[in-house]
């Protein structure tokens, strides 16, 4: 019994470090870093136990060694990440390192506990369902609003799912959504119209219209139209970061998990091994290849309004993510940067794409480490300029 369980957790603990060839073993490759916690967890406790027994267990022993140092591979990470972070963070606000996080914040990058039990939220929010923001070619768009319990004004937060402009829901990233909220924010959690029925640019004209409801909705709801936050992952954070970009100005911060930064380069420059078929998304979403639809990939790239006077920047991707590869969120980072906006940068050497889907997982935490901390140096809600 305790051989195959030791098999068992080298299965899992092997996708920590192999890319998904496929759909189906994606999951496997995201989930396995998040986890790698418990897989040491586990894989010691079978060593310990192998050893333990009369005549031990010598095959068990050594495939539980083996799967316990690749499980240990992520965690023993963990401090040169944060140093890494805390660099990247101070070097754009060089006020960080002295001001105080907010009081109800993440106290560390990684709390093993919040693992097993979950994120930290109030049952005590006030949850809107539903509420119309927009009404385009006859499909009526909502979004659910997420308010703490006491009064405002409340920075607000809009919350753009991924799924490759094909699927998602704005249910999706709920725990996120409560975890904000519990901690003084309004979030709104859009929805869009999806490809291949709607392509380019129907879910950026979605994306504007909530743009604008929270903001002239924000009194209403309690929130401060003057501290919007656009939080996008993926197919959202292309998105947001384009309505950021290249709106009126009125954006106070962007958040961009794993997003796509330039489309043609993404078509161009296609991940290895590839498990969504990134071109055919891409394809079917700009209704093209960059060769027929070139203007259609330039409009749709946040790099295109990588400019002066762009709102703050937050770019969250993992290094071994073989659906957005991490160079182009490098990139968007560095033309920003050059360009005078203020950008942090972060990537997380063990995680893949959609690395939060596991919301109290290993990256998802560190993520939201220095996610609050981001937006406490941008908001002055949160004790930021």
């Amino acid at each position: 019994m305790l051989t195959i369980l030791a098999f068992l957790l080298l299965f899992l603990s092997v996708w920590i470090v192999t890319p998904a060839p496929n759909l189906w073993l994606l999951p496997l490759a995201v989930g396995a870093p998040e986890v790698s916690p418990l897989l040491l967890a586990a894989s010691a406790l079978v060593v310990l136990l192998s050893l333990r027994k009369a005549g031990s267990r010598k095959l068990a022993i050594v495939v539980g060694l083996v799967a316990a140092g690749l499980a240990a591979q992520p965690y023993s990470q963990l401090a040169q990440v944060q140093r890494a972070f805390d660099r990247e963070l101070a070097r754009a606000f060089p006020n960080a390192a002295t001001r105080p996080a907010p009081p109800d914040a993440r106290p560390e990058p990684f709390v093993p506990l919040d693992l097993v039990r979950g994120l930290d939220t109030s049952d005590d929010l006030r949850v809107t369902r539903a509420v119309q923001y927009a009404s385009h070619d006859g499909v009526n768009l909502v979004l659910d609003i997420y308010r703490p319990a006491g009064p405002g004004p409340y920075p607000i937060m809009l919350q753009i799912y991924g799924g490759a402009w094909q699927s998602g829901s704005r249910t999706d990233n709920e725990t996120f959504a409560r975890y904000f909220a519990s901690r003084g924010y309004m979030v709104y959690a859009m929805e869009y119209r999806h490809a291949p029925r709607w392509t380019w640019p129907s879910p950026l004209t979605d994306t504007r219209a909530a743009i604008t409801f929270a903001r002239s909705h924000a009194k209403g709801f309690e929130g401060d139209p003057s501290s919007l936050v656009v939080f996008g992952r993926s197919a959202g954070a292309q998105l947001g970061m384009v309505a950021a970009y290249s709106g009126d100005g009125n954006v106070a911060a962007v958040v961009n998990y794993y997003g796509p930064t330039d489309l043609a380069r993404g078509w161009e420059e296609e991940p290895s091994p590839d498990p969504i078929g990134v071109r055919s998304v891409l394809e079917a979403f700009l209704k093209g290849t960059p060769a027929s639809q070139p203007q259609r990939y330039r409009d749709a790239s946040p790099m295109t309004y990588a400019a002066a006077g762009a709102p703050p920047t937050l770019h969250i991707y993992g290094a071994r993510d073989n659906v957005v590869l991490p160079q182009f969120g490098r990139d968007l980072h560095k033309r920003l940067s050059a360009n005078g906006s203020r950008s942090v940068y972060l990537e997380i050497p063990w995680a893949g794409h959609a690395f939060d889907t596991l919301p109290n997982g290993l990256s998802a935490q560190v993520a939201l480490y220095y996610t609050e901390r981001f937006l406490a140096s941008v908001l002055p809600h949160r004790g930021g300029a």
